[in-house]
């Protein structure tokens, strides 16, 4: 009876031993059917503490977690394709990997990053593409604003993403075709009380403050992510810091004289010798943007990514690791990046197809990084003001999606020194 246990124990300690030192590799090429919850996935194994790998350029950037139940059951329950590989299989995956010949690596996923979203809390569900594709890939979040940012609560944060939000001022510069909607009244209303309540003659000081706050931040060694309105709209207001561009109707008196030539570009992130757009009810804030230059049919408009080092340029490499090298390209109030722009120490991460528009940047800013992504929601070409929220189960593949899913676990990675 004794030797019958003992067997019994040794079998399942073996069949165990063997099952924990399995792993789950979650691929990322065009078998998987569910490249935005895959992201969820892996975010879920880093805060269980699993030992997590991800694996650049390896059949679409794949990933590999140390064997859990609980990660290989939700999995099947979200649609996430998956294998199994034994010990002496990674073994050998990593050993192809790390290969000089081969633009592979393994990168070591240590902390899931916890995530702050700049965003007003009475957002409608057509605000906001990067609040949409972390609900659905489960991917916690919370919500911060004005407030929080100038009572210095990003500091418990490793990650940001701005909302298309107009630093400048101007209510994004929607005067001339909604100044008389309900949902702009109320906006600007409650942006004047806000103002008022934080001790502040102007709504355009506020967010200057704000925006300078958010810069202190990355500065200090925040990761922060922006897309549309709020990327150029915040460089902008970082430029005109002490200048009022802002005509009567969003500020109560006029711009003041000669404004152009007193920006101090210095002071921006991503982008230099700009020009505003001095018509207050132009829906444009300055030639950053392509989007009234651009005259490109629909069918043709995409971005090709760059590919990088992924032993050199790790950083590059996992923010636009993907699927395809192609991407469909979308509008927005700020729907790229003028080329002539854009500082000459900014990687041009994705560019047009057609024309020298810079769809996808990245950039350092003191001990800090960040990415500007141009357009309002990657699977809804011209997305409107009001228009219903993108429903991603119908997108689960979407490659543009992916590219922001990459910038929220991208802080999650153990880092290389870059090459120089």
């Amino acid at each position: 009876m004794k030797k019958v246990s003992f067997v019994l124990y040794l079998c399942v300690f073996l069949f165990f031993n063997k099952l924990y030192s399995n792993y789950i590799i979650i691929p990322m090429d065009t078998e998987q059917q569910n490249h935005l919850k895959a992201y969820g996935i892996v975010y879920k194994a880093i805060e269980k503490n699993l030992k997590a790998n991800w694996l650049l350029y390896y059949r679409g950037g794949s990933f590999a977690i140390e064997y859990s139940e609980d990660i290989k059951q939700d999995c099947n329950i979200r649609g996430v394709s998956y294998y199994i590989l034994s010990a002496s299989e990674m073994d050998s995956l990593l050993k192809e990997i790390a290969s000089p010949s081969v633009n592979m690596d393994a990168v070591l996923l240590e902390k899931a990053p916890k995530i702050a979203i700049y965003s007003p809390k009475d957002k409608m569900p057509w605000d906001d593409a990067v609040t949409l594709v972390l609900e659905y890939a489960e991917i916690p979040y919370t919500l911060i604003y004005d407030k929080e940012i100038l009572s210095n609560e990003l500091v418990k944060y490793q990650w940001l993403h701005l909302h298309h939000e107009d630093f400048t001022g101007q209510y994004g510069k929607f005067y001339n075709s909604f100044k008389t909607a309900p949902w702009y009244v109320r906006r600007k209303k409650d942006a004047e009380k806000l103002a008022t309540e934080l001790g502040y003659s102007k709504v355009s000081q506020q967010k200057l403050d704000v925006a300078i706050g958010i810069s202190d931040y990355v500065k200090a060694g925040g990761f922060m992510f922006a897309m549309c309105s709020a990327t150029d709209s915040f460089d902008i207001a970082l430029a005109a810091n002490g200048v009022d561009i802002c005509e009567i109707m969003f500020d109560g008196d006029p711009s003041e004289a000669d404004y152009q030539s007193k920006l101090n570009t210095d002071n921006c992130f991503a982008f230099e010798k700009f020009k505003l757009s001095t018509n207050p009810s132009q829906y444009e804030f300055s030639d950053i943007d392509t989007t009234t230059k651009r005259k490109i049919d629909p069918t043709s408009d995409y971005f090709i990514l760059e590919q990088y080092s992924a032993k050199w340029d790790q950083i590059p490499a996992m923010l636009c690791q993907n699927h395809t090298k192609i991407v469909k390209s979308f509008m927005g109030q700020t729907t790229g990046f003028s080329d002539e722009n854009i500082k000459s120490n900014i990687l041009k991460m994705g560019k047009h197809n057609l024309t020298s528009e810079v769809k996808y940047l990245h950039g350092v800013k003191g001990k800090g990084m960040f990415s500007f992504y141009g357009g309002h929601d990657p699977e809804d070409y011209t997305h409107r003001v009001g228009d219903p929220k993108t429903v991603l189960n119908l997108h689960p593949n979407s490659p543009g999606y992916r590219l922001i899913l990459n910038n929220i676990l991208f802080p999650a990675a153990k880092k290389k020194k870059q090459k120089t």
